[in-house]
């Protein structure tokens, strides 16, 4: 064994130029491990690559039949089939290692059958992706911005409190004198335990803030949309690693606006708003730090003058009175016609376009994203950030039970609805760590719109362009 462990060090040159690391560390650490790898054979090989492979292959056999110690698959020959290229294998690391040896003995160095080995990875759907997009994993790491003592009120249909995602940061336990309530029925009440018949909400409260990670056969299960060959969609399930929010230590105040049917009325919102308001006591002291608005309504000048409207004007009181509010822009821009919703509209809100989860830079905004500029010509939205087809928790009795997919506690979803917070959770994590500008929304949303990544756009389509949490963070 320790012979074996100094022929395949880091110093023989030989293994270094045939075994790719991260493969060659895990040989090194255990060299009787069974591995999954990939034979790239050398085009140079007499008789071409398939005269390579015969070769690898018998090579292979006879370093099984040499260490004869543990099962392995040895090479995927089915798997292998749809490859000129390439072989596959599950091989001990020792197996591996003396298949190279005997490839770089028995051949001309300028003809060995073996080109290189890789090691073949696993891979994963990338649900997390919108957090790379607008880089909060990045300011996670490098500043420990997690939204740690941050509370933010989401006003929509609710918040599933029996989700795991919000268990293991205590997201919907709050202090007194903050409460969860019900703005839908007549007289709204405080909830002891937050619920959401209709699973927007428990959406949008997955983005902004969480954190599940689960083992084994409580690992966390995804249902996602793709389209097959014939067209229609189809419904895949996928195990996660983890999903987490943007700012996954914040905690979360639901103020239900919207029955399960996904509608309410402006009265909700200004109710709710308004206890927001006095729960801060007009800013003294911030109890709740932000707002994230989901929600709204198509904009119509035969009603009120564009920002004018009793819903904005709360909104614009409620910033003046040291509150950070994020409004969705809305969904109604496939006209591509001015069509910011209410509360988008209100000229202190930070109002949220959409985008590609990916690839915001060759997509742009999404179709469906509201355009600007407003009614009365004000440049709208302010910011876009990922909209398309992101992840995030399902209320599992209204999403995923309905579908047959018991054991589901994520879903896709795609809207402004969505984009909006994830701005909420990067200035929730922001203000955790610059906290001298908790109370300071205007300087808020000046920070975060001129640090934007311009994404080549049309000023009404975009705002100022792509949230970016890094770059934020780091210009102060």
């Amino acid at each position: 064994m320790y012979g074996l462990r100094m022929r395949i060090s880091h110093d023989d040159a030989i293994i270094r130029r045939d075994i790719a690391e991260p493969l060659l560390s895990r040989i090194c650490a255990d060299p009787l491990a069974v591995q999954k790898v990939i034979f790239d054979l050398n085009i140079e090989f007499a008789d071409g690559r398939e005269a390579a492979g015969h070769c690898v292959r018998e090579l292979v056999r006879r370093a099984i039949s040499n260490v004869g110690t543990r099962a392995q698959a040895g090479i995927l020959e089915r798997k292998s089939a749809q490859s000129r290229r390439f072989l596959y294998a599950e091989l001990q690391g020792v197996v591996i290692q003396r298949a190279v040896a005997a490839d770089t003995e028995s051949q001309n160095l300028a003809v060995r059958a073996i080109h290189r080995v890789w090691l073949d990875f696993d891979v994963r759907a990338l649900m997390n992706r919108s957090r790379a997009t607008v880089k909060a994993d990045a300011a996670q790491r490098s500043f420990s911005a997690m939204g740690e003592g941050i509370v933010w009120a989401v006003l929509d249909t609710g918040i599933d409190s029996t989700h795991p995602h919000f268990a293991r940061h205590h997201t919907l336990e709050l202090d007194t004198p903050l409460r969860h309530m019900d703005f839908t029925v007549e007289n709204p009440i405080a909830v002891a335990v937050p619920t959401d018949d209709s699973g927007h909400g428990t959406h949008v409260a997955g983005i902004l803030a969480g954190e599940y990670e689960g083992q084994g056969t409580e690992a966390p299960i995804a249902i996602h949309r793709r389209r097959g060959e014939n067209g229609e969609v189809q419904r895949v399930c996928t195990t996660l690693r983890s999903m987490v929010g943007i700012a996954p230590r914040a905690k979360l105040m639901s103020l239900r606006v919207l029955d399960a049917s996904g509608t309410g009325s402006v009265s909700n919102l200004l109710a709710a708003l308004d206890y927001v308001e006095q729960l801060n006591d007009h800013g003294r002291p911030l109890l709740i730090h932000g707002v994230n608005l989901s929600v709204g309504y198509d904009f119509d000048p035969e009603w009120f003058a564009c920002g004018q409207t009793p819903l904005c004007a709360q909104v614009n009181r409620l910033v003046r009175s040291g509150v950070v509010v994020v409004a969705a822009a809305g969904n109604s821009g496939a006209a591509f016609t001015p069509s910011i919703n209410d509360p988008g509209n209100a000229d202190l809100a930070i109002t949220v376009g959409a985008t590609h989860a990916e690839m915001p830079h060759v997509y742009g905004v999404s179709y469906f994203s509201s355009k600007g500029p407003t009614g009365d010509g004000r440049a709208k939205p302010d910011l876009i950030a990922p909209g398309e087809n992101v992840v995030s928790c399902c209320a599992r009795v209204v999403d995923c039970l309905a579908t047959g997919e018991n054991a589901a506690v994520y879903i896709e979803r795609s809207g402004t609805s969505m984009a909006a917070p994830h701005v909420s959770g990067a200035i929730a994590a922001f203000l955790s760590v610059r906290r001298e500008f908790i109370g300071q929304p205007e300087a808020v949303k000046q920070i975060f719109t001129t640090t934007a990544t311009d994404l080549s756009r049309e000023r009404y389509f975009q705002g100022h362009g792509l949230l970016d949490f890094m770059r934020a963070i780091q210009s102060i």
